[in-house]
This record gives C-alpha cells, structure tokens and sequence, in this order.
C-alpha cells in the first residue's frame, strides 16, 4: 500500500495548452520522487483538450497524478478547494497550470520546512516570457519571515508550500465567489497563522509564465471586477489582523499595487459611470483604511489619486491621469523646505484635500525632475575677450526657486542615475556655487523658464551642464538634455591666446560645453630632445 505521500500538487486546470503539459514534466520530474508526490488536477471544464492531457498523465503514472472533471466554475478557486478536499499529502503546494518548476522545488522546500518546523515556504520565484515577479524577498535563505517587516506581502500568490495541517486546522479555502485575487485571502491567513515562515531563495524553484497572447486571467480582469476583489482582499486582511502598523504593512501592498493600478493609464477612458464607481468604490477603501501613515508612506503620484478618488473628483482625477500620461508630471510648487506636486484640485477649495496629500514626503523625484528639465536654447555671448555661455532652461519647479544653479560640471554623472536621468546627491556632498548670473520667469506650460549666463574660462575642458535644486530638503543634480535643439555654432575667441569653444550632445544626450586652445602649443626644445632620445633608446 503507498504510503501517505509528503506534498500534494494542486493544479487548477482551465484551457492551458499547450503550457500545461511542460507544467505537468515539470511535476514528473521532481527530484523529491515519485513515492513522495501526489498531484490532483482539477480539469475546470476545459475545451482546448487539457482535460484529455491530463488523463493521458493520470494513466501513465496511475500512482501520482489523480485528474477530476468539472464544469467550468469561472477561475481557479473552485477547482483548488476541490483538490484540497481529496488531497492526502502532509504539506499542500499550488502551480498554475500554465507554469513549471525547477527539478528540485519540492525537495528543497519541503526539506527547510522540516528543518525549520515551518508552516509556510515560500520558493524563489521568477518571471518568464516578460512576467513580472517581486524579488525583495528572494535576498536570501530565511528560516522564519514575518509577514510584517520583510516583503512577504508582496508576494501573496498561493505559490507556496502549506502545511496541509494548517490548512484543515483553520479550515483555509478559497472564495469561489472572486473571479480574480482569490488566492490572497487564502495565501494572507495562512501567513497570520503559521507558526514560522521559510523563504528557500538559493535556488529557482518557480517560474511563472506570461502566456504569449496574456490570456492569463490576471490579465483579463475588467477594473469594477478587480475593484470588488481587492475591497474583499482588505476587509478579510482586517478582520483578521488589528488595525495598526501590522495591518498597513500589509494593506501598503494593496494600495501600492491593486488600487492604485485601477488609477492608471486606461483610466479616463473608461466610461463616466465605471468611473464614478471606481471612485467611489476606492474612496470608500481609503477612507476606511489609508492611515496617516499609510498616506505619508506613498508616494505622491499614488497619494493624490487616492486622495482624489476619496474626495468624489472625478474629474480632476481623469485630468490628473490624462495630463500626466501625455505631458508628464507637473512641476513642483516650492515652498521652503517644502515642495508639492501640483496636480489638478491643488489647494482647490471646491476638491478640499489636505496639502499633505500633494506634498512630496521622503520620496526620491529625481526621474519627475530629470523629465521636466529641457534645453530651450543655447548661444555665445561675446564682449571683447570675455565671452559668456548663455542656456534657457524649462525646468519643472515653480514658487521659490532660490536654490537653483546652472553650473558645468566635471566628470560623468554616475551610471546609477542613468535611468532617472537625475540624481539625488549624498547630504555631504559639496553643492556648486552659482557663477554668472542666473534669473527665473515663468514658463508657459506652468514651469520656471531659468536663463543662465555662465563665462567661460580659457582653458581645456569638457563639462556636462547641469542644473543643480533643492527639492524638499535635499539637492538633486539633473544633466540637462538637448532634445534634438539646435547647437551654436562652435566659437573662436582671445587673440594672443586663442581658444575654441563648442556646445554638443554626448552619447546619452546631455549637453557638453568644451573648450580647447585653438592651436596646439610647440613643444620646448627641451621636449623635443626628450622625445629623441626616447625613440633612440627604442631603437
């Protein structure tokens, strides 16, 4: 008689050929070994024959793979509830059907959940076909995570090795009612009550596949049904941990992610009425559970949307969505130390949001700063043997713009800020001091249009411009871009030591301003009888 077996497998299974049957392999494979393994496959009334797959794996290995049929329920929560009812092994472990593992996943993990006298293991996970999966977890092997102060909550997928004791203890199923999502309230209970988390992160255990055509039902969920689910998500998330700073760590994930992808992009164009519903409904879910410090913890693009949302306007959220996708996003106010990103219903009575809402707090905005800072124009100005390098700048600042400075800087920015475009510099760092003049307008498009005059000193050097802000409480330094503006015309000036100067684009499309003697100097005699006595040396 086999003996009870040391994991189930629990596949849900709806129309994932032809993915399934490398899911399946993947399965078979496991170094863990067949006498040790069960897989329950739940067909969810597929019509794309991996029903029949399925069957073909049962009859080859009878022992393993146990296959039930169903009609199709509309996601994987009832067929995984299914699966568990019939399930025997002594920890319980979930793939989507259109995924695999790693030949030693099952191994592995159900050995550091022995070692550790774990209830939950979680194994490195990652994305294929252009997927995206978190990674601040995977930093290494962890015999006990808390759900609370490690990025356990950013991976709440049911993608994890479960005591299945644990599981019937609490009686943990998964609401078949929730087409998307339903395998948080599952995933996040599991977690409350285990006794220890693991983490298995030296090895890929996971790989989770985008299908070709994103069929894949995350991907499918229209924004009032994803809205539905994540109100469940977080009412079963409160009701089971205390509000207080345990719940926000959790909950942050849910607003950093659910929510606020609900505010994006394909937003405005959503009908009026699913929108006002989107409103309502995310409004309701920020008023209810977007604590201070969950507010002063986003970061503001996110902040003001749900603020917005909270506050019924549903028009200055559209804008809001819409301006920033097409002209990015709008200067900040600065004010002191102080600096807001003025999105529309700032300071706008008939919207009454706080300022903190719009106010930036302890984020960097260092690729907003970088993107709002464009060349206008740059020309010479000659007076006699002084001559002067003269930039227009549209930067995206406003208000007190006292701290700013045009210099040309020496050396590369660093490889890091190349993404950004900007960086914020180290609070030691030495700042520049302003040479030339410098003066501030306001820009048509809501920035601050600054005219730096900069001289030039007859020498050999090669300085990237940069602009130079401090933006609530800390200096960024932005290399300033050409964006394709005409160059002036390289200049010759001085008349008994002539020198060239000549403003171009490097390879990554910041502005340079070199300047060279216009004639190489003749070496001395004396290094002209160095140089041939070293060439008749070599010889």
């Amino acid at each position: 008689m086999r003996r009870e077996p040391d994991v189930t497998v629990v596949v849900a299974v709806y129309n994932t050929m032809p993915y399934l049957t490398e899911c399946l392999d993947s399965l078979i494979r496991q170094s863990i070994g067949l006498e040790r393994l069960e897989v329950v496959a739940v067909d969810d009334g597929s019509t794309d024959g991996s029903g029949a797959e399925l069957d073909r794996y049962a009859e080859r290995h009878p022992d393993v793979v146990k296959v039930l049929h169903q009609p199709n329920s509309g996601g994987p929560a009832a067929p995984s509830n299914r699966a568990l009812d019939v399930a025997t092994g002594r920890f319980v472990y979930f793939i989507g059907a259109d995924d695999h593992l790693g030949e030693e996943a099952l191994e592995r993990m159900v050995d550091a959940a022995d070692a550790n006298e774990a209830d939950v293991v979680v194994g490195k996970m990652v994305g294929t076909n252009g997927r995206y999966v978190h990674q601040k977890l995977y930093d290494g092997n962890h015999p006990d995570v808390s759900l609370y102060d490690s990025a356990l909550p950013f991976t709440l997928a049911n993608t994890k090795l479960f005591r299945r004791e644990l599981v019937e203890k609490h009686s943990l199923r998964f609401p078949e009612d929730m087409p998307v999502g339903s395998d948080q309230p599952f995933t996040i209970e599991a977690c409350v009550r285990a006794r220890k988390i693991s983490v298995v992160s030296d090895y890929t255990c996971y790989y989770a596949v985008k299908r070709g055509d994103a069929s894949n039902i995350t991907y499918r969920a229209n924004h009032l049904a994803r809205l539905r689910c994540v109100e469940r998500i977080i009412e079963h998330t409160a009701g089971l941990i205390p509000a207080g700073p345990q719940r926000d760590a959790v909950l942050k994930r849910h607003f950093d992610w659910e929510l606020s992808k609900l505010l994006q992009q394909d937003f405005p164009a959503l009908d009026l009425d699913t929108r006002r519903q989107v409103c309502e409904g995310v409004g309701a879910l920020v008023d209810a559970y977007f604590t201070d410090g969950l507010r002063d913890g986003t970061g503001v693009k996110r902040r003001v949307r749900f603020g917005l949302a909270r506050s019924g306007a549903v028009e200055e959220l559209t804008r809001a969505i819409a301006e920033e996708t097409e002209h990015g996003a709008p200067p900040f106010l600065l004010e002191g130390s102080r600096a807001f990103a003025t999105y529309p219903g700032f300071r706008d009575p008939a919207v009454g949001l706080d300022d903190r809402f719009y106010e930036v707090l302890g984020e960097t905005v260092a690729g907003r700063l970088s993107a709002g800072t464009r060349l206008e124009s740059a020309d010479w100005d000659q007076h006699g043997t002084e001559l002067s390098c003269v930039l227009n700048l549209r930067a995206g600042i406003t208000g007190d713009t006292s701290s700013a400075v045009v210099a040309l800087a020496q050396g590369a920015m660093p490889q890091s800020a190349d993404k950004a475009g900007a960086r914020k510099l180290p609070a030691d760092a030495p700042r520049p001091q302003r040479v030339g003049t410098l003066t501030a307008d306001a820009a048509e498009d809501g920035g601050t249009l600054l005219t730096a005059r900069i001289p030039l000193a007859a020498t050999r050097s090669k300085r990237g411009v940069r602009l130079y802000v401090d933006v609530a409480g800390s200096t960024y330094e932005i290399p300033v871009r050409t964006q394709g503006q005409p160059m002036p015309l390289a200049r010759r000036w001085g008349s008994t030591d002539p020198h060239r100067v000549a403003a171009s684009p490097n390879t990554k499309g910041r502005l340079v301003i070199t300047t060279a003697p216009l004639w190489e100097p003749k070496p001395s005699v004396g290094a002209r009888l160095r140089r041939t006595l070293s060439r008749s040396k070599r010889k």
